[in-house]
């Protein structure tokens, strides 16, 4: 009817279609399969056990239902958490299509991440930490940004906000551990982190000197160029076996990843009294020197 009246581009009302994935409650059953009411489950020690009998269940993922009183309420879970904990929560379950089992104790864990967010940008008297500044970053720092940006981007427009979620955890825990973080980093965070976390991303956009919303920002670019390593780490074996690990160039091709392991200390002591028959070297991963 809308497209007919020239109101919409398109004769369907979406461009996709995804099925997503239930989200299910975690119940109970006795020895014969029963199903025990959520509230009948007595928890003691990592087991669980039946109120009234007192007899050991078993505890599996089933569809929320107010029969088995295994119904999460999302008014209770944004009291205790926050809104943005709980959507943070449920993007980073698992893939968005699969069914995956609700546990409250989940969401603690995602509420850290957002403290250690906030507590990355912002100091203790509610204002920018000192530590934020516009200071350059090593060349580590640079690429772990715009791995961050290049990730978190591609798994959005492909609906896999789980590991998105990932990727901006190994992000705050890289950023944490500087003594100086680079502004410009912080909001390109902040950005990122928004479309999961809306409410805690613009108190944080507007800490950091921005009077306009986070959502009229254009969308961060990465740079190719920044993505890539200068070493990688390097098993070298012997006949198969792991023997080191060395730190090489990342652009080494197989000839020079062969003379750096013959050259290394520990692979000479276990060559000692033998000859090298065979090296396969595969660019970036591995060294393999067959002796006899």
């Amino acid at each position: 009817m809308l497209y007919d009246c020239g109101l919409v581009s398109t004769p369907e009302p979406f461009r996709r279609l995804v099925h997503q994935g239930m989200i299910l409650g975690i119940s109970y059953r006795d020895h014969r399969g029963a199903l025990v009411p959520n509230d009948k489950v007595v928890a003691r020690d990592g087991r669980f056990f039946h109120a009234d009998s007192n007899e050991e269940l078993e505890e599996f993922a089933a569809k929320m239902s107010k029969s088995l009183k295994n119904v999460v309420n999302p008014d209770d879970i944004i009291g205790r958490y926050g809104a943005d904990a709980f959507r943070l929560y449920e993007m980073f379950m698992g893939p968005l299509e699969a069914e995956k089992p609700w546990r409250t104790e989940g969401v603690d864990g995602v509420s850290r991440f957002l403290h250690r967010a906030w507590k990355m940008i912002v100091g203790t008297d509610g204002e920018v930490s000192p530590q934020v500044q516009d200071a350059p970053m090593d060349r580590e720092l640079e690429r772990v940004l715009h791995q961050t940006i290049k990730k978190v981007g591609e798994d959005y427009e492909g609906l896999a906000f789980n590991t998105a979620v990932s990727q901006l955890m190994i992000f705050v825990n890289a950023f944490s551990r500087c003594e100086v973080r680079n502004r410009r980093a912080m909001e390109i965070f902040v950005q990122l982190l928004s479309p999961l976390a809306p409410h805690i991303s613009e108190e944080l956009w507007q800490r950091l000197g921005h009077a306009e919303s986070i959502a009229y920002e254009p969308w961060p670019a990465y740079d190719e160029a920044k993505l890539q390593l200068d070493e990688v780490e390097v098993l070298v074996q012997l006949s198969g076996k792991p023997k080191v690990r060395l730190m090489m160039p990342a652009d080494a091709d197989a000839a020079a990843m062969e003379r750096l392991a013959l050259a290394d200390a520990q692979v000479q002591q276990a060559l000692a009294g033998k000859t090298v028959v065979k090296v396969v070297a595969v660019p970036g991963r591995l060294v393999n020197i067959i002796a006899r």
